[in-house]
């Protein structure tokens, strides 16, 4: 071969390596300045058209890993309640009849959850029964999504003849998981009793309560003014070595001052602080109530400060609480001063709240302060509400 050959060989050689190597740079840049594509998810979860938010999370279904995405059904199943298209929620639910993860029974759990959460049982009851005909076994994980579906729809009737029908005729094994759940929903429909019975039932099928079973008796026990069985239920947790946790303490903390047994109260504050466990704008609330149901405003609004001191924001419950028993204490200074940092600060609060202060300003000869506070509320730039002053509504 010459030299000369060789030469252009070896240019032709230089120029396509040198080519590619542009061409791969210019490939590179192009990239980074080209804009991140969205994800699925994002491009349903940034839809404000119901209508288009179905269209967009049909299409995306189509992809396995969107399907696999749990969340994103959870915000859109949510969103288009939330918008009253129960309608698109079945649309976009019965679409997923198509796919094979309908033969898991975990995807399965999850539609008949879905559903469920939209208040179409029976939607998630036919999911539920269809389900041998997709060859998907169906044990106590979709059991108990079918009881948790009509107990989130208030259905209690039904979870506990469901609870008390399914298992012998599908030989499915209740887990602790089914028995809380007929728990809560025994509870919700005014069957205290036969909810604890429970707790032996349990022990007698070789399963072990959980701190979910018996934070759900305790807080219906105290709820419910049935003192002394909360008190054995929380006995019951500290002979089987139950770790309380916040919930725990803030069931008990209620029933402590609904009782007014103050030094208690302060005990079991004392007693959550020393296990490690941070007082939470619950625990607060329960201190609150204690003290106002001594009389003691002061101490009352002490709890208050700790609130925000600690890093929470009052809520609804806070409110309700303080400004009315402000009112009926004359600290009619202090309740105005709380309903305008209510709006200032922006905390939640009822219109039922806000309508007994204005009722007891007036009642109290603070007719301005109270027109005031009707003004606030009707025109501040985040909770607008229409309260009623000298029975004539102020609109």
């Amino acid at each position: 071969m010459s030299s000369l050959s060789r030469l252009l060989r070896g240019s032709g050689t230089f120029n396509t390596c040198t080519i590619r190597r542009f061409s791969s740079a210019a490939s590179e840049t192009t990239a980074a300045i080209s804009p991140p594509k969205k994800s699925l998810s994002s491009i349903v979860n940034e839809e404000r058209n119901p209508k288009r938010i179905v269209d967009k999370f049909k299409t995306a279904c189509e992809s396995e890993r969107f399907r696999a995405n749990i969340a994103v059904y959870d915000r859109t199943v949510r969103r288009l309640v939330a918008a009253k298209r129960l309608h698109f929620v079945e649309e976009i639910l019965e679409e997923q009849k198509k796919y094979p993860e309908m033969s898991k029974e975990g995807f399965a759990a999850r539609i008949i959850s879905l559903y469920g959460k939209a208040g179409l049982v029976e939607n998630a009851r036919k999911v539920f029964d269809e389900m041998p005909e997709r060859n998907c076994k169906r044990t106590a994980m979709s059991f108990n999504a079918l009881l948790s579906a009509y107990g989130v729809s208030k259905r209690f009737d039904v979870v506990e003849q469901l609870f008390n029908d399914l298992p012998d005729k599908l030989s499915i094994e209740p887990d602790i998981v089914s028995y809380n759940t007929l728990i809560k929903a025994l509870c919700e429909k005014g069957s205290l009793s036969e909810a604890v019975a429970l707790l032996r039932e349990i022990e007698n099928e070789g399963l072990k309560p959980d701190i979910i079973t018996f934070n759900t008796l305790l807080l219906s026990s105290y709820l419910k003014g049935e003192f002394e069985q909360g008190e054995e239920i929380w006995a019951e947790m500290r002979e089987k070595d139950v770790a309380r946790d916040i919930r725990s303490y803030n069931a008990r903390l209620l029933g402590l001052a609904n009782e007014t047994k103050s030094e208690e109260l302060v005990s079991l504050f004392e007693e959550l602080k020393a296990s490690g466990i941070k007082p939470d704008v619950y625990s607060f609330n329960a201190m609150i109530r204690g003290s106002i149901n001594q009389g003691k405003m002061e101490e009352a609004k002490g709890w208050y400060k700790e609130i925000v001191k600690q890093g929470y924001r009052p809520d609804k419950a806070t409110l309700a609480l303080l400004l009315p028993a402000l009112c009926k204490a004359e600290d009619f200074g202090c309740a105005i001063e709380l309903c305008k940092e209510t709006f200032s600060k922006r905390y939640l609060v009822g219109q039922t709240t806000l309508q007994q202060l204005v009722d007891e300003l007036v009642k109290g000869g603070k007719r301005r302060e109270a027109e005031e506070i009707v003004e606030i509320a009707k025109d501040n730039d985040f909770l607008k509400f229409k309260l009623e002053l000298s029975s004539q509504l102020i609109s």
